[in-house]
């Protein structure tokens, strides 16, 4: 069997399923500053065959920013989806890297939101990203972020 060649073209988005949409979208706008691109809602057929879940029924929000777009899902059927609380080491767990110019005040920020860091931040002594100060953080739905500031010049 042979396959023609393709290229990846580039990143579109990270998306996130998350418990309460209306939640999600806040922290990620007014939390992080990322502005709202638009909301849909997906049923039927094409939800069900984009997703491969049968009977899924998804409000979706996508927020855009600094490069990069993260797209929030709430599926409110089927009834017997699962919050899973994913721990970083466990495999199927994903997170996004933003870097950030004041580590210290996005984790105060946060805080206040309700989010956490999972750990402390560190500074990166070896690799490419040496210097580096770097943490991961967990919102309510269990979903990881890594904020990474870059060494002070």
């Amino acid at each position: 069997m042979t396959t023609a060649p393709f290229h990846i073209i580039a990143a579109d988005h990270t998306g996130f399923t998350v418990a309460n949409l209306e939640r999600s979208v806040a922290f990620w706008q007014n939390v992080l500053g990322f502005e709202l691109s638009h909301r849909t809602h997906q049923t039927g057929e094409l939800a069900s065959e984009i997703t491969g879940v049968p009977g899924a029924e998804i409000s979706l929000a996508v927020l855009k920013g600094y490069g990069h777009k993260i797209e929030l899902l709430e599926y409110l059927t089927p009834p017997d989806r699962k919050h899973v609380d994913f721990r970083p080491c466990d495999v199927g767990s994903v997170h996004v890297a933003l870097t950030v110019d004041n580590l210290e005040a996005v984790l105060s920020a946060i805080a206040a939101s309700g989010w956490k860091a999972a750990g402390k931040p560190q500074t990166l002594k070896t690799g490419p990203n040496a210097g580096k100060r770097v943490v991961y953080v967990r919102d309510p739905d269990g979903i990881t972020i890594e904020f990474m500031q870059p060494p002070m010049s």
